[in-house]
C-alpha cells in the first residue's frame, strides 16, 4: 500500500525539468562521455536493453525530493529500453523505467569543484548506481586525489576499488584510461576494456589504424618500386 501510494505522489517525466540548470564549464564533460557513448553504440548496435545518458536528469523516488534530479557526466543502465516508445528521452525517471536505477554513473571533475567526492557520491549511493568513477585529469592534484578513482557500492556505502582498466563484471565492461583520438583530438580519453584487459576500440581509432596501414603498405610498395627501378637502371629488366 505505501508503495503503491509512494507511486500515486510521484509526478511524471513530462512534467519534470530537463535539467539542473547548470551550464557545462569544461569541454571534457561532453567529449569523454561521447566517445565512451560512440564506442557503446558501435559495439552494442543490434542491443535494444540498455541506455547511456550524457548529463541528464536521473529522477529518483530514494533522495530528498523526487522532483529534484541528479545530473551526472554520463550513467548507463541496462534492462531498459534502447528508445522509448514515446521517443527520446528528455530525463531518466526511475519510477518510469520499471525502477532500474543506473549500474554506471560517471562525474567528470572541472575547475568549479561539484562535490563529486562527497555530495553526489551520498547521492548515488542512495539512488543505487553500483559503480561510480569519478574521473580528474586535470585537477587531482588540487584536490589531493587520483586522477581516476573507481567505487563500488557495497551495504549502502561506496568502497574504492583498485586495479586499471578496472572491470565491473555485472556490467561486462572494464573502464580505463588510454591515449587515443576523438573528434580529432589526440590525447587520454577513458575507454570500456574487455575482460582480458584489451582496449575497445572507437570507430575513429579503427579508421586511424586502417588508414596507417594502408599508407604503410603503399610506402611499402613504392619502397620497392623505386628498387626495382635502380636495379633496371644499373641491370636493365628483369629476366623473363
Amino acid at each position: 500500500m505505501v508503495q503503491s501510494q509512494l507511486k500515486q505522489d510521484l509526478p511524471r517525466g513530462d512534467e519534470l525539468p530537463f535539467s539542473d540548470g547548470l551550464p557545462v564549464d569544461n569541454e571534457l564533460h561532453i567529449l569523454v562521455p561521447n566517445l565512451l557513448s560512440f564506442i557503446l553504440g558501435f559495439l552494442w548496435s543490434e542491443r535494444l536493453d540498455w541506455f547511456f545518458g550524457i548529463n541528464m536528469g536521473i529522477y529518483y523516488a530514494t533522495g530528498v525530493n523526487p522532483r529534484v534530479p541528479i545530473v551526472p557526466d554520463a550513467f548507463l543502465s541496462f534492462g531498459v529500453e534502447r528508445l522509448k516508445a514515446s521517443g527520446l528521452r528528455n530525463s531518466y525517471v526511475v519510477w518510469e523505467e520499471k525502477g532500474v536505477v543506473p549500474s554506471f554513473v560517471l562525474e567528470v571533475v572541472s575547475k568549479t569543484p561539484g562535490g563529486e567526492y562527497d555530495e553526489k557520491m551520498v547521492k548515488y549511493a542512495q539512488l543505487g548506481a553500483l559503480y561510480y568513477l569519478i574521473y580528474n585529469p586535470t585537477f587531482w592534484q588540487r584536490d589531493r586525489r587520483e586522477p581516476f578513482e573507481v567505487y563500488r557500492l557495497i551495504d549502502g556505502e561506496y568502497q574504492r576499488q583498485l586495479g586499471e582498466p578496472f572491470w565491473m563484471s555485472e556490467i561486462g565492461l572494464g573502464i580505463g584510461r588510454g591515449v587515443g583520438t576523438h573528434q580529432g583530438l589526440q590525447r587520454e580519453w577513458l575507454y570500456w576494456y574487455d575482460e582480458q584487459g584489451n582496449r575497445l576500440e572507437s570507430p575513429e581509432d579503427i579508421a586511424i589504424a586502417e588508414r596507417q596501414q594502408r599508407e604503410l603498405a603503399q610506402q611499402e610498395a613504392s619502397r620497392l618500386q623505386e628498387m626495382l627501378e635502380r636495379y633496371r637502371q644499373q641491370f636493365g629488366d628483369l629476366p623473363q
